[in-house]
Protein backbone atom coordinates (compact mmCIF):
# COMPACT_ATOMS: atom_id res chain seq x y z
CA UNK A 1 0.00 0.00 0.00
CA UNK A 2 1.32 3.43 -0.91
CA UNK A 3 0.36 5.20 2.35
CA UNK A 4 -1.89 7.91 0.95
CA UNK A 5 -5.20 8.43 -0.85
CA UNK A 6 -5.64 10.67 -3.89
CA UNK A 7 -8.27 13.38 -3.47
CA UNK A 8 -10.97 12.89 -6.14
CA UNK A 9 -11.09 15.46 -8.92
CA UNK A 10 -14.70 16.29 -8.01
CA UNK A 11 -13.50 17.85 -4.71
CA UNK A 12 -12.16 21.41 -4.99
CA UNK A 13 -8.56 21.35 -3.80
CA UNK A 14 -5.92 23.95 -4.69
CA UNK A 15 -2.55 22.87 -6.01
CA UNK A 16 0.57 23.19 -3.84
CA UNK A 17 1.84 26.76 -4.13
CA UNK A 18 5.45 25.53 -3.89
CA UNK A 19 5.48 22.95 -6.70
CA UNK A 20 2.00 22.80 -8.26
CA UNK A 21 1.20 19.21 -7.23
CA UNK A 22 -2.26 18.07 -6.20
CA UNK A 23 -2.66 17.27 -2.51
CA UNK A 24 -3.20 13.80 -1.07
CA UNK A 25 -4.65 12.49 2.20
CA UNK A 26 -2.19 10.56 4.38
CA UNK A 27 -2.73 8.65 7.64
CA UNK A 28 -0.55 9.70 10.58
CA UNK A 29 -0.22 6.75 12.97
CA UNK A 30 -3.12 6.77 15.46
CA UNK A 31 -3.51 10.57 15.43
CA UNK A 32 -5.63 10.92 12.30
CA UNK A 33 -5.10 12.25 8.80
CA UNK A 34 -3.24 15.11 7.11
CA UNK A 35 -3.71 16.79 3.75
CA UNK A 36 -0.26 17.24 2.24
CA UNK A 37 1.69 17.77 -0.96
CA UNK A 38 2.09 14.58 -2.95
CA UNK A 39 5.65 15.43 -4.04
CA UNK A 40 7.46 16.82 -0.98
CA UNK A 41 6.97 16.25 2.75
CA UNK A 42 8.64 19.61 3.52
CA UNK A 43 5.84 21.60 1.86
CA UNK A 44 2.77 22.66 3.87
CA UNK A 45 0.60 19.98 5.44
CA UNK A 46 -2.44 20.33 7.69
CA UNK A 47 -2.43 19.50 11.39
CA UNK A 48 -3.09 15.80 12.14
CA UNK A 49 -6.73 15.01 12.86
CA UNK A 50 -9.73 15.28 10.59
CA UNK A 51 -9.31 15.74 6.85
CA UNK A 52 -9.19 19.55 6.49
CA UNK A 53 -9.13 20.50 2.81
CA UNK A 54 -10.33 24.04 3.67
CA UNK A 55 -7.13 24.61 5.70
CA UNK A 56 -5.04 23.29 2.80
CA UNK A 57 -6.82 25.68 0.40
CA UNK A 58 -6.28 28.68 2.73
CA UNK A 59 -2.54 28.02 3.06
CA UNK A 60 -2.02 27.43 -0.66
CA UNK A 61 -3.50 30.70 -1.84
CA UNK A 62 -1.04 33.04 -3.50
CA UNK A 63 -1.43 36.45 -1.90
CA UNK A 64 -0.85 39.81 -3.64
CA UNK A 65 2.07 40.50 -1.28
CA UNK A 66 4.04 37.74 -2.99
CA UNK A 67 3.87 39.57 -6.33
CA UNK A 68 6.66 42.00 -7.09
CA UNK A 69 4.78 45.19 -7.97
CA UNK A 70 7.98 47.15 -8.67
CA UNK A 71 8.62 45.20 -11.88
CA UNK A 72 5.74 46.77 -13.78
CA UNK A 73 5.78 50.55 -14.29
CA UNK A 74 2.74 52.43 -13.08
CA UNK A 75 0.92 54.63 -15.53
CA UNK A 76 0.78 58.33 -14.73
CA UNK A 77 -2.53 59.97 -15.47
Amino acid sequence: MRGYVNIPGSIYCKLCKECGSRAVIARVEDIGYVVKCSKDDNHYQTMPGLIDIDDWNRHNTITPTSIDFNRSPMLAW
